[in-house]
């Protein structure tokens, strides 16, 4: 649970920042012009820009912050992180320079898309199955189980892509701020679900 709150961490901080912008508009319109205003293509960052443009640079710190977290205690980045990383940092500085929002919306469905690629790809092309490459040291299974289940893990993630941006380009930002905090929670969840699945399949060790 603790490392589940860490990989989150930028995102929930994202959320934080956002919803304290949009309550102290001025505020944040004050402190991203003088805080932002030098790393953006405009004149001034205008009160609607301020609380998304004021996240997004937080959330590039936090994301900064952690990846330095691991790399100063000398414990292992997962991949994951990493792309989080490098997709944050490049389209989080887009939107702040372009002052525009459809950068950072397009973030979490680009991460969501990388993922279930590459469960696809390393399947598909070089018979690497990334689930039981990760979990097979703690459980065993069928073959054909674990493609069904790195198939899953796929369609969940492209799944979460489409509807980020289904929500990101037909709702208000603070709607999908919002959604982009508490579709976190699908992941446990989609975590029992799959539990029930596997407990018909796993096999006791001979």
């Amino acid at each position: 649970m603790m490392k589940f709150l860490f990989d989150v961490f930028p995102v929930i901080f994202f959320f934080i920042t956002y919803k304290w912008g949009e309550r102290n508009a001025e505020t944040s319109q004050q402190i991203a012009n003088q805080v932002l205003s030098q790393f953006t293509a405009g004149n001034g960052i205008s009160l609607e820009q301020a609380p998304i443009l004021l996240a997004t640079a937080l959330a590039i710190v936090a994301s900064v912050v952690q990846i330095g977290y691991l790399l100063i205690s000398k414990k292992k980045v997962d991949a994951m992180l990493w792309i989080s990383f490098f997709i944050i940092t490049v389209f989080g500085s887009a939107t702040i320079y372009f002052q525009n929002d459809a950068f950072i919306k397009w973030k979490p469905t680009i991460i969501y898309w990388c993922y279930g690629i590459s469960f696809l790809i390393s399947d598909l092309f070089f018979k690497k199955n990334l689930l039981k490459v990760a979990m097979g040291g703690q459980i065993i299974m069928p073959d054909d189980i674990w493609r069904k289940l790195n198939l899953i893990w796929a369609v969940y993630f492209i799944s979460m892509g489409i509807l980020n941006i289904y929500v990101a380009f037909n709702f208000p930002q603070s709607t999908w701020v919002s959604f982009k905090l508490y579709s976190i929670g699908a992941l446990p969840a989609f975590l029992i679900l799959q539990s029930f699945f596997l407990a018909k399949h796993i096999q006791d060790p001979q």
